[in-house]
């Protein structure tokens, strides 16, 4: 079995750790998959992701100087959604006037875009109450 960059293979989560899961290859080898590699969603636990015992299917993403295996779950999944659906999916362009939909609050399923002017709006909002105490805190003040 040849192991090279770009290889599928089929094998078994036999550790997991907070930052990734060893994997059991073929020939007695072994492969870490990195937290960011597990799914295409944010991983906060890699727990709800993976058990250790299970069988999963892994694409070889890198093997460094030191002979390091580098797996990815979420790219050994990715060809074969794109092949089921006939093409990669691809999100059209929404009209600038169009409204926007309201703020979805499941981490899940919203965009990057979604969470960044989400964060934004908190952080504004947050600001601009730190900046109402001060200007409250200085003026109110009575001089003799």
């Amino acid at each position: 079995m040849d192991l090279a960059v770009g290889a599928i293979f089929e094998g078994k989560v036999t550790g997991i750790t907070k930052f990734g899961a060893f994997v059991a290859l073929p020939e007695g080898k072994s492969g870490m998959v990195h937290i960011s590699e597990v799914a295409s969603s944010f991983v906060n636990d890699i727990k709800d992701f993976l058990t250790e015992g299970q069988m999963v299917k892994v694409k070889v993403i890198g093997i460094d100087q030191a002979g390091r295996i580098n797996l990815s779950i979420k790219k050994a999944q990715q060809p074969q959604e794109e092949a089921a659906q006939g093409q990669p999916q691809r999100r059209a362009p929404r009209p600038r006037s169009a409204p926007r939909p309201a703020q979805p609050r499941d981490p899940a399923t919203m965009t990057f875009e979604d969470k960044l002017k989400l964060f934004m709006a908190d952080s504004e909002s947050r600001m601009a109450d730190i900046k109402h105490n001060n200007d409250r805190k200085s003026g109110s003040r009575r001089r003799r």
